[in-house]
């Protein structure tokens, strides 16, 4: 062997040595590097999501009240607490009013933060900035105290807005009480949930607006086009993807609202205000049914996940069909 070939051979052989001795050195490859990089994200999540899922569904097939609360120790029954909700007229009503009241407010929040989002693009730098610091003041106020806010503006007794009302001239509002009539009352409750969601929608879609080539929307307008056509045809496709995810987002978090129902009723929403989160709650820590409150939580979890899984289903075969 010729010195060169002996020193290169000295060289590799130090090399595989050292990485040995180094374990850290060793690399992933190409394509395991996604896996890796995600890994600790997923086992965080698994800790803190996984395990309390695990403990529900268990809890779901038992029958677990007051005493068997006090023994720490439930009795299996299977799918009893499931047979025992889906056989219960009043539950199928709590389903249609949630799924109603999800609806309502997704679609509220959409139109009324797309609006405000378009608008923005359409005013001065200061009073962009100010409308924004606006939304963030909003989004950064706690859930329990811009509630709290919100049902002593409704209140009947001392409520500003009952005042309001009748000095404007729209009424005798004094006294009136919003939540005697659960349409009514519902109606102050969306209000409530799409004030506190617009600030997410508005600056997001003002974030991918932002992101909109203005040599299209240029184009469009030179061909004639008017700003609903821009719109539609030209600034929706592009901003295709934020809307699906704001669109799940916003499905996720209404069709679990809870703080402001139960805040705005004082804690004891009657039984026509009742949404799943409620419903289950309400079976879970007033009547101590918590097997029953759990399998209501599960089938609450089921349909979240189906409408969910529904929006990134349309929008994945979308985007298959443009591919091909």
């Amino acid at each position: 062997m010729n010195p060169a070939s002996a020193a290169a051979a000295a060289g590799h052989g130090r090399l595989a040595k050292s990485t040995l001795l180094r374990p850290w050195a060793w690399r992933p490859s190409a394509g395991a590097t996604p896996y890796f990089l995600l890994a600790p994200a997923l086992l965080v999540l698994a800790g803190v999501l996984l395990y309390p899922l695990a403990s529900l569904l268990a809890l779901s097939f038992q029958h677990y009240g007051l005493r068997q609360l006090i023994a720490h120790s439930g009795e299996w029954v299977g799918l009893d607490n499931y047979a025992t909700a889906l056989r219960d007229g009043f539950f199928w009503k709590v389903v249609l009013r949630t799924a109603a009241f999800a609806a309502v407010n997704v679609a509220l929040t959409m139109v009324v933060g797309t609006l405000i989002a378009l608008l923005l693009e359409r005013v001065h730098r200061p009073v962009r900035v100010l409308v924004t610091a606006g939304l963030v003041l909003v989004w950064a106020t706690p859930v329990v105290v811009a509630v709290d806010l919100w049902q002593w503006m409704f209140d009947f007794e001392f409520g500003v807005i009952n005042w309001l009302l009748t000095h404007i001239g729209f009424g005798d509002y004094i006294h009136h009480n919003w939540f005697a009539n659960p349409l009514q009352g519902f109606a102050v409750i969306t209000v409530v949930v799409v004030w506190g969601a617009l600030p997410f929608v508005v600056i997001t879609l003002s974030a991918g607006l932002s992101q909109v080539p203005r040599d299209l929307i240029e184009a469009a307008e030179v061909d004639g086009a008017n700003p609903l056509y821009v719109f539609w045809f030209v600034v929706a496709p592009i901003l295709r993807p934020v809307f699906v995810i704001l669109a799940t987002l916003s499905t996720i978090w209404d069709f679990k609202v809870f703080d402001q129902v139960w805040i705005m009723l004082n804690q004891r929403p009657a039984a026509d205000y009742f949404l799943l989160g409620i419903y289950s709650f309400s079976e879970s820590f007033r009547v101590t049914q918590y097997g029953l409150g759990a399998a209501l939580a599960v089938i609450l979890v089921v349909l979240l996940a189906g409408a969910t899984s529904g929006y990134v289903r349309h929008y994945m075969g979308q985007l298959g069909e443009e591919a091909s």
